[in-house]
């Protein structure tokens, strides 16, 4: 077990280890733009299992805290011991998106409990108008996960029940989806929609179908995606926001950050998932528009930035957390070099203060929204990078984050978001996404094991393992 965070004497004691990781990771990246390995020794099988030891620790503890103080509802608030139900009544938002993170760290005992509370209580016949993405990526990415990991058909019927009701969304004139949908009338609202909202559904309705049977879903995101994805500007860029009733764009900002980013993620894994080739090719046009009018060379290395989406005029140099998704997805893509570049700034911006804010400029490296809310995608990324790579620097950057997020989120009942981390004033919330990705990443970064079985799933946008078992 990791021991908490105590007096400052202790916290002073860690730090040369961590400097000399940095100051390692940060030469070896400084002066060259291309795919320089670290000087750092490499970590050996006991090192790696030490580390992955205690992040399943961390993760049953985390879990622990959230049973003990906030059992049966969305989320905890691990600093006042409360907890946080989104809709006025709980959706187990928690225990869903943390069940298969519990059963891929090995803790028996803490996935038998998490799954027998999703059973006992969750139940979609509820009055609540919900947020059509989050559940989707969060719920039902979560149950179809948990169903092939443990092959309960109860998960599944779940996952078909909530699909179901989630399907009205589709009904507007262009068959893009709102954003909001009640689950027991079907009532919809929200036309003002971005493409991830519109974009980010595709996994996991198009798995719902091939493991019901029910071509229906696959049927209803795909054509929400080719809809959205014919809407495109002449240069091949999306802008920030569009009225699914008729199609007019209402912001042409264009960028990977928040309300795009996992529209380019699902293009290209709903390709590799389903064997689409016109998805595949929908991913390679945007991919080319997006390199062409976003990425940003610098004096401080590869950054994407935002640009206008019919011209391509650079119109902010902003860069943060979220965007810190894509260094995977190129990686995944293919783009080793891009990638490791990309994975080099996103750490830059990690060390500026010692933990990453939510969006720096990039241009004069200051940050600009200086919360972290425990995000994962830089995380991810390094997962990801060391996977195809197998090169020990992203098991150092692994390591320095790991070590960060114990020294400033750590509290008694598990992990905080910041409100600043410059100052490194804490808030009060561990979001469920902190179990289903932040430490379900760490995890399958440091352990010698694949029990994910990397090469043959794909993940949601939520880290939620989806199989092709059809």
């Amino acid at each position: 077990m990791v021991r908490r965070r105590g007096p400052r004497s202790l916290v002073a004691s860690s730090e040369p280890r961590r400097l000399i990781a940095v100051l390692s990771l940060l030469a070896a990246w400084g002066c060259s733009s291309g795919p320089a390995r670290s000087s750092a020794p490499p970590a050996g099988h006991a090192d790696r299992a030490r580390l992955a030891a205690e992040v399943r620790s961390e993760i049953a503890r985390c879990w622990r805290g959230y049973e003990e103080r906030a059992r049966g509802h969305d989320e905890l608030l691990p600093v006042s011991g409360g907890f946080r139900d989104w809709y006025g009544e709980s959706l187990l938002m928690t225990p869903v998106d943390a069940l298969d993170t519990l059963i891929l760290a090995g803790l028996p005992e803490e996935s038998a409990r998490a799954k027998a509370l999703v059973l006992d209580r969750l139940s979609f016949d509820r009055d609540v108008t919900v947020k059509n993405f989050e559940v989707t990526i969060r719920l039902l990415g979560g149950l179809l996960s948990s169903y092939q990991l443990t092959g309960d058909p109860r998960l599944l019927a779940l996952a078909d029940d909530l699909g179901h009701r989630l399907l009205p969304v589709f009904a507007s004139p262009t068959g893009m989806p709102y954003m909001f949908v009640n689950l027991k009338t079907g009532k919809t609202s929200g036309a003002r929609s971005n493409p991830a909202e519109i974009g980010t559904l595709l996994l996991e309705f198009g798995t719902l179908s091939k493991l019901t049977g029910n071509p229906v879903y696959l049927e209803k995101a795909r054509r929400a995606v080719t809809v959205l994805y014919a809407r495109r500007s002449a240069i091949g860029l999306v802008g920030e926001e569009i009225d699914v009733e008729t199609g007019e764009w209402k912001s042409a900002a264009s960028h990977v950050g928040g309300g795009i980013d996992s529209y380019y993620e699902y293009l290209a894994k709903s390709a590799r998932l389903f064997g689409d080739a016109d998805l595949e090719r929908m991913w390679r046009e945007s991919r080319k528009a997006v390199d062409a009018y976003l990425a940003d060379e610098t004096a401080s290395g590869l950054w994407y930035g935002q640009s206008d989406m019919t011209s391509g005029r650079r119109t902010a140099t902003e860069f943060g957390a979220l965007q810190a998704f894509l260094p995977a997805v190129l990686a995944f893509d293919g783009d080793l070099d891009r990638a490791r570049r990309l994975e080099d700034s996103c750490f830059r911006m990690w060390t500026l203060h010692g933990i990453e804010p939510e969006s720096i400029d990039y241009s004069t490296m200051k940050a600009t929204e200086p919360g972290y809310p425990l995000r994962p995608e830089i995380v991810e990324s390094a997962y990801y990078l060391y996977r195809y790579t197998k090169d020990p620097r992203y098991l150092e950057m692994g390591r320095v984050f790991f070590e960060d997020l114990k020294r400033y989120c750590r509290v008694d009942g598990g992990y905080t978001i910041l409100k600043n981390v410059v100052t490194k004033e804490k808030g009060d919330l561990m979001p469920s996404y902190f179990l289903a990705e932040t430490l379900k990443y760490l995890y399958l970064l440091f352990t010698p094991d694949d029990p994910a079985d990397f090469e043959h799933i794909v993940f949601n946008t939520e880290a939620h393992p989806l199989r092709r078992t059809w």
